[in-house]
Formats: C-alpha cells, structure tokens, sequence
C-alpha cells in the first residue's frame, strides 16, 4: 500500500477562543483531524470527555508533538494548532526527524524526474527552475542526483490537476489540498502531483511559493515523514521563505543522511552557509532576544521563533513566528503587551509592529519615534510594562525611558539610568517582562528578580527559569 502526503491549507484561520464557545463543528473537524494524522479509529461513545480512551489518547499525542499543554481535552490551544495550514501525512512517530515504515528509501542514488504538466499561474521557466532548485536542496547534502527526461517513466513524476487527477487521491479545489507526494517504491511510488485550484508562485508570499511545496514534498518522494521540529522543513506546516535565501535546516539534513548517507563530492574550500538549528530551551547560554506576556501566557523570542508557556504546562510550546502573526517580524529586538490597549508590540530596529490576538493593528508598523523616543535611539533593547503604574520602560543601552500608556506620552525627565532604579543591573539588558509584580531584566543567560516598588534584587536566575527546563 502507498504512503501518501498531502499538504492541506485549511481555509479556516487559527484563533483564539474560549472553550464554552467550541462548536459541534470545531469537534467534528478535530475528530476529523485526529482520524487523518493520528490514525484515529474509534466512532463510539462521546466524542470530546477526559478519559474516554482512545480520543483522549490521541488528543495527547497531538499535543505532545505540537508541545501544547497534554489535557487529553480539546481546549482552545489544540484547535487552533488543527486550524493551522499543513501537510496531509501522519505525524507519528513523535521524532525530530522521522521515516517513514521500514526507513523506505531509493536503493540508488541516480534519479529521474520528469515534469509532465504545468500550472498557468507561471510560466513554465519558472516551474522549471522552481522544481530543479527543490530538488537541489536534497542534492546538495547527499550522493543524490537527479536527470530530468523529458519523455517516458521517470522515478519522480511531476503533475499539476484538479479534483479527480488519476490516482485516487482526489483534491479539494482552492484552500484545501496543495500537493500530495508518494514514498519511494514502484509505480506511482515518489511521484509529487500539485492542485493546480491553488495560486502557486515564484517568489511571491501572496500565494503559495512552489520552491517551498515542492521542497517539502520531494522529502516526502525520498522516504522522510514529518518532523517535530518547528523550523524543520519537513515539520507539517506551510511556511514562507525567500528562495533565494533558503539553506536546509539542520534537522532536515539529519534525516536525509540518515537514509542515504553525505554528499561525497562536497568541496571543502566552498563552505556552505550554515544550516539553521532551531533554538533549545533548556541551553543554559540561550540568549533571548525579548520576553512578555500575551493574556496570561509568557512568550520567548529567539530568531525566527518564539516559545508559548502556559501556566499549567510543563512544556513549552514551539512555532515559528511568522506561523502566528505572518506580518511580523523576526530576531526582534524587545517585546511587551498593553493591556491598556490590549495589544502585543514587536520592535525591531526603528520600527514597531502591534498586534491584536493575531491581527496586525491598522496603522502599523510605525517609527519608534511615535512613541516621543528621540530620533537619534536606533532602537531598543528591551521593553517592560509596570502593571502599577501604567508605564512602558523603553531600556537603552544603560538607560530607559518612561512612556505613559493612558496619556499616551513620554514621562519628562528622561532618560533615567538603569542602576539608579534597578540596584546592582551594570550589564547590558537584552529582554524584560513583568510577572506577578516582580520585574525581571534579563541580560544574557541570566535573569534578575527586582522589587519595582523598593528597586531590590532578590534572585538572580538562568534565563530558561520560566521555560520550565530540568535545570530548577
């Protein structure tokens, strides 16, 4: 029997909602979902009580492997990660890299591809070099090869159709199916066919970049499944990146090289760029580039990602930026949330994004300069909301400034230095948040406890203290 990957969009966006408003609806697609990733299979009994097994089994699977909350319930969290635009194929095993069944693998390492139709919404160069390019990615870190022909049976068939295409796989029509692919074997085994009801691109984030489907697919064409790993490109997601700028993560090239081993023709005198890793949690020299709060979770930036912590869970959720807000930005420089407005604010260098739960706010990004900050700060290194006084600190370099987020200005009188009113903060603050009315400035791996009221320092702490690591 074929193993078959489809990449789903679901037209529904994530979002946020209270659990007395989860509908019959929102349970039925997750009973849905649960059936066509997580090998779901019982249809008796309730369909969404703790305890009922094997939903509830389930349901924590699902959560384990996206490091939501494990609550065996369906709860806000875990709809709105089934919401998510992703791919078809089963996400068991839990693995940063995984296989699929018995490791299935080309037992050669010259392959053929052959593309047989195109889409309209590009001209056929730039299907052409869309398609070479994706399976590049895979070539340049194994022995394979790949020769297009342009005639008869090739290993990997190319094909764009619509609905019913031949292989009983029908797709959706727009914002449903993107793309299937099949596991290597014979017949229609590695075959990648597209749903040409969706917009693919060349290089444009207003559709579907066909670079990206077709790289993740072609994994699929060469044995790999799907990968834990949020900034893997094998993880379920649909993710936005430039084709130009890509570079295959790590996490990717441990799994490719597994099956078929490196690239013997590699030479050492071109060194490639450096693969990216995705940021670990508990590594005690993380250095955080902002921390804040988002109605009651705790949100960690580093890089491209970000971590979600909730207050009863014991791990932190994972996910790539741009995969919750696509108009943010990424290695931003500080973070923090106005309750006043109720609005999450990135920066990054002179610019400030806001966000409303997932939406970009009218208006932004804006300068720093909005705020009354004086033209010559390029940009901040941190931010931390004063739930008692109702101030914004803007932290620059061994200075801050005191925005009032009522009056909507600048406190005169500023910039004040750190060590006046943070006792003993000498070194440089690279991110700051408010809990429970203690302030920690993070500078660093370390983090400090203040007392805003008396400027006392109790602890000093690793900067993974609330990621909940091993570690304390």
């Amino acid at each position: 029997m074929k193993t078959l990957s489809i990449l789903l969009c679901l037209a529904a966006a994530a979002s946020c909602m209270p659990l007395s408003q989860i509908t019959q609806q929102d349970e039925d697609l997750a009973k849905n979902y649960l059936k066509n990733f997580y090998n779901l299979t019982e249809d008796d009994g309730p369909v969404f009580r703790r305890g009922i097994s094997p939903l509830a089994s389930k349901l924590m699977e699902m959560q384990r492997f996206f490091g939501l909350e494990i609550t065996g319930s369906l709860d806000e969290n875990t709809l709105a990660a089934m919401k998510m635009p992703r791919c078809g194929v089963s996400d068991i095993p839990i693995a940063r890299f995984s296989t699929f069944a018995n490791d299935l693998k080309w037992n050669k390492n010259s392959l053929t591809y052959r593309i047989v139709s195109y889409t309209p919404d590009m001209s056929p160069a730039e299907v052409d070099d869309s398609i070479g390019k994706a399976l590049q990615v895979w070539a340049k870190v194994t022995p394979l090869r790949f020769t297009r022909i342009y005639s008869g049976t090739a290993d990997i068939m190319i094909s764009f159709g619509r609905r019913s295409h031949g292989d009983g796989y029908p797709f959706d029509g727009p914002d449903g199916t993107l793309a299937h692919a099949f596991a290597p074997g014979n017949g229609i085994g590695g075959d990648a066919h597209f749903d040409d009801d969706e917009t693919f691109t060349f290089r444009s984030n207003t559709g579907y970049v066909l670079f990206m489907v077709a790289a993740h697919e072609f994994g699929h064409s060469l044995g790999l499944s799907h990968s834990n790993d949020p900034g893997a490109l094998m993880f379920p997601f649909y993710t936005y990146k430039n084709p130009e700028t890509f570079v295959l993560p790590q996490d990717d090239i441990n799994g490719i090289q597994f099956l078929y081993g490196s690239n013997p023709d590699k030479d050492p005198s071109k060194p490639d760029p450096k693969p990216p890793t995705t940021p670990d949690s508990c590594d005690t020299s993380l250095v955080l580039d902002a921390v804040t709060l988002l109605r009651g979770e705790m949100l960690f930036f580093k890089d491209s990602f970000f971590w979600r912590s909730y207050p009863q869970s014991f791990t932190p959720q994972q996910t790539l930026i741009t995969n919750f807000w696509p108009n943010a930005p990424v290695n931003i420089d500080a973070a923090y949330e106005s309750p006043v407005s109720d609005n999450v604010l990135l920066f990054k260098g002179r610019q400030v994004w806001a966000f409303n739960a997932y939406n970009l706010v009218r208006g932004y990004p804006r300068s720093i300069s909005s705020f009354g900050l004086p033209s010559h700060v390029k940009k901040i290194d941190a931010a931390l909301y004063d739930v008692d006084t109702g101030k914004t600190l803007f932290f620059v370099g061994s200075k801050y400034y005191s925005y009032d987020e009522y009056r909507k200005r600048m406190d005169k009188g500023g910039p004040k230095s750190v060590v006046d009113t943070f006792f003993g903060m000498t070194g440089p603050i690279t991110a700051a948040f408010q809990y429970r009315r203690y302030s920690y400035l993070y500078s660093g791996n370390q983090m400090f406890e203040y007392d805003m009221s008396s400027g006392r320092r109790f602890r000093t702490l690793g900067n993974n203290y609330f990621l909940r690591c091993n570690n304390y």
